[in-house]
């Protein structure tokens, strides 16, 4: 009988048992004058010495403003120095950090603000076209007129407290205040001079390990976001063992172009360099191909993070020659699938040749697979590596349960410390995917082989039903990004009256490239079977994206949806 598939390691290191600040504030005093945080767009460089006196500073103005233990605290902002001082400030006083999407608009806003119960909100004035101040007034005009920490909103009742910074200037002038219910960054730091040290001692001392510290929402692929609940436990030990794969020490500088408010950004790299005494690189507020390369030339960056469209942007550009990259030794694709062209790229091109594969999901805080430094081209290409300390993970049949022999195809679950503690105030929808006996249940499809790799084969919930045959778009998508002509596919299934669903594919091609959208099907046709070749292709721009670079299906297939038949077998 084949072996079941089912791993667990240990690991030769045991888990952290202290809540998140004890362990970075230990980090701290063993490197107070190596940098910690180097941020490019604000011209800022802070050693651990300086960024953690002004962790205290802002905790004891947190404490000014009321905030107690578990109360819910919003950052609505890009990447920036303020983010991460928030970031650790709100774990030393045992508050619940809850990180919103800097492109929210109104309505996402408002649903994140009402299904975390937001108490207190950290924002940003403006970013581009996002004008967060006149979004936040929009849904509570009460913010003109009452005065702050005594705010009362009716659209979002929970609100108290509204801090409004510039990560552009040391802080906003009294005229720009947008409304008397609006703090100033610099007034709750000096509401805090005033707060004794032994109250801030007394905070930390009642914080455990286990309690919540972080909302985070899921990715939104497929649809409203739901509020992750996270704890000091979950998230330091899986930013301390991703910098374990990357063996991260304090002499290494990680540029970080992925966003703060995702799992990417706030675990797997702010977490993983504090956890390790490595200086964590902003090379700018919002992802930008050239600043990005700027800041490895000019930090001498060793680590690079980053979802593959932001990879495949940095290559594209036409004075990529000009950036000196030898600094780089490896870093972390996650977010998407990494295809074999791009790894090529990155390892030959950009001389980052230990680049890893992470893999996971916000529910597991979030990576839960990585390859190794050692691992071949194959299997940073066609697995996501083997699970990561102190993790269990199986591969269940979705329909009965029952983990299948290693080879066969199921749903990947997870158990172990980094498992949420669940979605927030939704005891129905946790139960839903966190089982009886403590497993986490993904959604994803996968294979485990015989070294314990896993190959990620596509997700529960986009398997495609056509005419009683089950066929899972990763596996399209796999093969045609094999084209040499195919930069990126996104596989999906639509409405379909003969065969319940049909195939489509939106497909973007590489740079210089044309092809006919039946030449992409005949690919298929001389490739795979016939089912799973696509009713349709659409050649496109660009694919509705997260802030991540994570393709949102939902959306395209509500495009689809909304066009008239099609009665031809390609589109263009």
């Amino acid at each position: 009988m084949n072996r079941p598939s089912y791993v667990h390691i240990g690991g030769d290191q045991p888990l952290i048992g202290l809540p998140i600040y004890p362990h970075l504030r230990d980090v701290a005093n063993r490197y107070p004058d190596n940098d910690a945080v180097v941020s490019i767009p604000q011209g800022l460089r802070l050693t651990y010495q300086e960024f953690f006196d002004r962790v205290e500073r802002l905790a004891k103005g947190l404490l000014a403003l009321g905030i107690g233990k578990g109360d819910r605290i919003g950052i609505w902002a890009t990447d920036n120095v303020e983010w991460i001082v928030l970031q650790i400030a709100s774990t030393r006083i045992g508050a619940v950090l809850v990180n919103i999407n800097p492109a929210n608009r109104v309505a996402e806003f408002e649903h994140a603000m009402i299904a975390a119960k937001v108490g207190t909100l950290f924002l940003m004035p403006v970013f581009k076209s996002s004008h967060y101040t006149d979004m936040t007034l929009e849904l509570c005009p009460e913010a003109r007129t009452q005065r702050p920490t005594r705010l009362s909103c009716d659209r979002l009742p929970d609100l108290r407290n509204l801090v409004v910074f510039d990560p552009d200037a040391s802080m906003l002038q009294d005229s720009e205040r947008p409304g008397t219910g609006f703090h100033l960054w610099d007034e709750v730091l000096e509401m805090g001079d005033s707060i004794p040290l032994a109250r801030l001692l007394g905070r930390e001392s009642q914080l455990e390990m286990d309690e919540p510290i972080n909302i985070q929402f899921t990715s939104g692929t497929t649809g409203f976001p739901k509020p992750v609940v996270l704890t000091h436990h979950n998230i330091l030990n899986n930013g301390y063992f991703v910098g374990q794969a990357l063996k991260l020490t304090e002499r290494d500088r990680v540029c970080v172009p992925v966003p703060f408010y995702h799992c990417f950004g706030m675990v797997i790299s702010n977490l993983a360099c504090l956890a390790h005494g490595a200086a964590i690189v902003i090379p700018s507020g919002h992802f930008d191909s050239q600043a990005t390369l700027a800041a490895v030339d000019q930090e001498r960056c060793t680590v690079l993070h980053g979802v593959p469209t932001m990879f495949v942007a940095e290559l594209a550009r036409d004075d990529f020659d000009d950036y000196d990259l030898t600094s780089l030794r490896t870093g972390i694709m996650a977010g998407a699938p990494c295809p074999p062209e791009l790894m090529r790229q990155v390892i030959g091109e950009m001389g980052c040749k230990e680049i890893l594969i992470a893999y996971g999901q916000t529910e597991a805080s979030p990576a839960t697979h990585i390859t190794r430094l050692s691992d071949s081209f194959e299997r940073r290409t066609q697995t996501v590596g083997t699970n990561m300390p102190h993790q269990e993970v199986k591969i269940v049949d979705p329909a009965t349960g029952q983990i299948v022999p290693v080879g066969e195809p199921g749903e990947v679950c997870f158990r172990g410390y980094h498992v949420m503690k669940g979605y927030f105030e939704l005891p129905e929808a946790t139960r839903e995917v966190i089982d009886e006996g403590g497993w986490l249940h993904s959604g994803d499809l996968g294979v485990l082989d015989d070294d314990d790799y896993l190959t990620i084969t596509g997700r529960l919930k986009e398997m495609v039903i056509r005419g009683g045959e089950n066929i899972y778009p990763a596996e399209i998508e796999a093969y045609l990004a094999t084209h040499p002509k195919v930069a990126q596919a996104a596989v999906f299934g639509v409405t379909d009256e003969k065969f319940g669903e049909e195939l489509g594919a939106w497909i973007q091609l590489a740079n210089g490239a044309t092809a006919d959208p039946e030449e992409l099907r005949e690919f298929v046709r001389n490739g795979m079977a016939y089912f799973k070749v696509p009713r349709f292709v659409r050649l496109v721009d660009e694919f509705p994206m997260t802030v991540t670079g994570k393709i949102q299906k939902f959306r395209i297939r509500e495009i689809e949806e909304a066009r008239p038949t099609f009665k031809e077998p390609v589109g263009v």
